[in-house]
């Protein structure tokens, strides 16, 4: 089951990267006391208590402005109000209760879904108690008082938020269907691929970039298997600029990679791989999908016996975090290839399910380690002792060892691509847990 995403949404400057930031655990966004300061949407998964979601940071929505870059915020936060389950709206209780978050409080009503109001920089609840309850006013709930800077009161209202995730249900019959999402920056051809491979015109398709507004899903038949193909979106109107366009692009690109199974990541073959390919094939790579790269406009490309192996070449280089991904050089235009994105698929999940026996694996480790000495640190060497096998989707593998520090990443690596080389695991990434056991228990 696909996690929950929250957005946080709200005016400029009422502290929404600041909360952002102690829910991530991290310092993600940037802050600082500038209004609009936040320019990209940033999104991180959260765990608290046994939830776990998806958290996006957008810019502050000032209604009317006609400034660009607010403008621009605007949008971004109508997309996160769109593609969000629940949306924590923030305001400012040192600036109070003002006309935009009236304002704001009518976009959310009118977006029917579940929203949490949280009521920010209350240093002292005994004190600000008054202003808080001001905020009742915008008419869309309790307010929840919090002090991002403090982490004060952020337990209530973690917990009015997950109060509105969906439970799921233990009776209800689990969708079997391969999923696959159809990934990739604005006007690679995602929609047309899809129109071509159901045989009719589902998605709506023009030359402008962003004209697919919400993530599709759509069924269809192949052979006596069905699919879900799961389009993802551009935008709600267009945009003159490009790399605003592609950054609003990135938090739909979460939420269809979060429910998918595989992830089609569709390459301009006359653009080559670009740094937002990059941005992208990152968000299927560790949330641990199953990966194709899917080459288009193929057909419009000049060729000489080396133009596949170039290119090939291109994307291991640029993209080399993924090289267990397939590839495949496709043209929506003509068809060619198409029919292989289902076959690569099936294969893909095939090995994102593959399960390899505990004996097995230390038979391969224990070979590994003769072939290639563990490192080791001041007169002090790892050692490995045991590996399992612990889940799929993606095959994770809990490998003991003596000391945690001394197994560099080179080596989980090495040991990635022996158990590759034994069971290939073509398309899906394979995570490692390390866990420490002392010499003595084994």
């Amino acid at each position: 089951m696909s996690k929950p995403i929250v957005a946080i949404v709200g005016r400029p400057n009422v502290g929404k990267s600041t909360l952002f930031n102690v829910l991530a655990g991290d310092t993600i966004s940037i802050v600082k006391d500038t209004p609009g300061v936040t320019r990209d949407r940033i999104y991180a998964d959260c765990t608290w208590l046994n939830y776990q979601f998806t958290l996006i940071d957008t810019g502050g929505i000032e209604p009317d402005s006609s400034d660009i870059i607010l403008s621009q915020m605007r949008e971004q936060a109508e997309i996160a109000i769109d593609t969000a389950d629940v949306i924590l709206f923030m305001t400012d209780v040192k600036q109070g209760l003002v006309d935009s978050d009236g304002k704001v409080a009518d976009m959310l009503r009118r977006s029917h879904k579940p929203v949490v109001l949280c009521v920010n920089k209350v240093d002292s609840f005994k004190k600000q108690e008054a202003d808080v309850y001001e905020f009742y006013n915008l008419g869309i709930g309790d307010p929840y008082a919090v002090s991002a800077a403090n982490r004060q009161g952020l337990g209530d209202l973690l917990e009015a938020v997950v109060a509105h995730f969906k439970p799921e249900d233990a009776d209800a019959p689990e969708d079997e269907r391969p999923r696959i999402a159809i990934v990739g920056k604005p006007n690679v051809g995602k929609s047309s691929i899809v129109n071509r491979l159901v045989g009719e015109n589902r998605v709506i398709v023009s030359d402008i970039a962003g004209t697919t507004r919400d993530a599709v899903d759509t069924p269809l038949v192949r052979g006596d298997k069905e699919y879900v193909l799961i389009d993802t979106a551009g935008l709600r109107r267009k945009s003159k600029i490009k790399e605003e366009l592609e950054r609003y692009s990135i938090i739909r690109t979460v939420a269809a990679v979060e429910r998918a199974d595989v992830v089609v990541l569709v390459i301009d073959a006359q653009e080559g791989v670009t740094e937002q390919d990059a941005k992208i094939a990152g968000i299927a790579h560790e949330r641990g999908k199953g990966i194709i790269i899917a080459v288009n406009k193929w057909d419009a490309i000049k060729k000489d016996d080396k133009t596949m192996y170039r290119f090939t070449e291109q994307i291991r280089e640029i993209l080399s975090y993924l090289d267990y991904a397939e590839t495949l050089f496709i043209s929506a235009k003509t068809g060619q290839r198409l029919d292989r994105l289902f076959e690569i698929a099936d294969m893909v999940i095939q090995n994102q399910n593959q399960r390899v026996a505990t004996g097995v694996l230390n038979e391969i480790m224990t070979e590994a380690v003769t072939m290639q000495q563990p490192p080791s640190d001041k007169g002090r060497r790892l050692k490995l002792f045991y590996m399992t096998q612990v889940a799929v989707k993606p095959p994770t593998f809990v490998i003991f060892v003596n000391d945690k520090k001394l197994m560099h990443y080179s080596y989980t690596r090495y040991i990635e691509n022996q158990i590759r080389k034994a069971f290939g695991f073509r398309g899906t990434s394979l995570k490692f847990i390390i866990r420490e056991r002392k010499d003595d228990n084994v």
